[in-house]
């Protein structure tokens, strides 16, 4: 699968080795986060909080990609093959310990659930729960195999969501990209980097046009391969993690990302501005997950209470104001409603447009649904057959 904020990372080993307290601590909660999706100063608040009952151990990971390979081998520890190499000391490779709970990104919970790598969560133990918005409840709800159900069980709890945006160099366009159809502009040719995504690439395509980004049948939606077979004369550059180099050298002039990888370059280059379409976009969101090990931490009271207490102070507004600061993203409590969020978060958002931009498309934006067999392979087919002919 395709990785997501991998640009422009930076490390918090250092904070994390700082907050993990003792690890062979019976009461020590293990946590695999993606690399800067919570800020150092939640961390350090929460350990106080839990000082007297437990501890809590941080393992950065750079990418989901690394995430949910670490799933993949809690589940099938047997099956892990280790070199000569590997099994020296100091040099060699440790299996990684196992973690109570992970970041996973929601676009892979289908398949981690399908593939018994998490277990539903307890929401009876998250006092926050109830207070969730229903779109971030039915999110994660989902049946044995993945798919979303508004009756099934609980597999995450979302903690920070962002968008997929255009950036866009202010010194080689005159205008401002407003909307999807501005990729089309006849002065863009062979000006655009685009994610390497069909679900992304046809998903603008079929916004444009008034569509969802889940759309089934496509073959009933008219001009949409024409559509991208102009989009494509546009395009210069495809990647999913290295699509913002170009923009960074001039090579291209527009580019569409990951929120979060778009408003950390703007940092370093004051040349790129971002914009957020306003007929809206699709959705992504970090969940906390707990990984199917069959046995040992869920049976620990201590170590539930714990990581319960994780997930509910991620969701309490000091927290969601730190996200918004120093991660890039919003916390879905700000989704409560339109204008309570931005009441809330108004101090904050005063030096944030784009975020401010974000929160008033929610409602007209999606998240990328998992897709039936059938359907996928008809959007994969399409995408083959633009590609072929670029």
């Amino acid at each position: 699968m395709l990785n997501r904020r991998t640009f422009l990372l930076t490390s918090l080993a250092a904070t994390a080795g700082m907050l993990s307290g003792c690890s062979g601590s019976q009461n020590t909660l293990d946590v695999t986060f993606l690399q800067d999706s919570i800020p150092p100063q939640l961390l350090g608040d929460f350990q106080k909080i839990i000082a007297q009952t437990g501890q809590i151990k941080l393992i950065p990971e750079v990418n989901l990609q690394a995430i949910f390979d670490l799933l993949e081998a809690w589940q099938k520890p047997d099956e892990q093959e280790q070199s000569v190499i590997d099994s020296l000391p100091i040099i060699g490779r440790n299996n990684p310990q196992q973690a109570s709970i992970v970041t996973l990104g929601d676009s892979w919970l289908q398949k981690a659930i399908a593939d018994q790598l998490v277990q539903p969560l307890d929401t009876s133990k998250l006092e926050g729960w109830s207070s969730l918005p229903t779109r971030w409840q039915n999110l994660v709800k989902r049946d044995r195999e993945g798919n979303l159900n508004a009756q099934g069980e609980v597999y995450g709890a979302p903690y920070r969501w962002g968008n997929t945006v255009i950036a866009y160099r202010k010194d080689k366009i005159a205008w401002t990209p407003t909307d999807w159809s501005d990729l089309w502009r006849e002065e863009l040719r062979g000006r655009i980097s685009l994610l390497d995504d069909y679900r992304e690439v046809i998903g603008l395509t079929l916004k444009k046009l008034g569509h969802s980004y889940n759309t089934n049948n496509l073959s009933q939606i008219p001009n949409l391969e024409t559509e991208l077979q102009q989009l494509q004369q546009q395009v210069k550059f495809y990647s999913s993690d290295k699509y913002l180099q170009p923009l960074a050298l001039g090579d291209t002039w527009l580019a569409v990302g990951w929120s979060t990888d778009v408003l950390a370059i703007t940092k370093r280059y004051s040349n790129i501005a971002v914009a957020v379409p306003a007929s809206g976009t699709s959705l992504w969101a970090d969940l906390w997950v707990q990984p199917n090990l069959g046995d040992d931490t869920s049976s620990n009271e201590q170590i539930a209470s714990i990581r319960a207490n994780w997930m509910d102070f991620c969701w309490e507004s000091k927290s969601a104001k730190q996200i918004l600061l120093f991660t890039n993203a919003i916390s879905p409590i700000s989704t409560k409603s339109q204008e309570q969020g931005m009441q809330d978060l108004a101090p904050n958002l005063e030096n944030s447009p784009v975020l401010k931009s974000t929160l008033a498309t929610f409602n007209n934006s999606e998240f990328l649904s998992p897709l039936s067999p059938e359907t996928k392979n008809e959007y994969s087919n399409l995408w083959k057959k633009i590609r072929q002919r670029g």
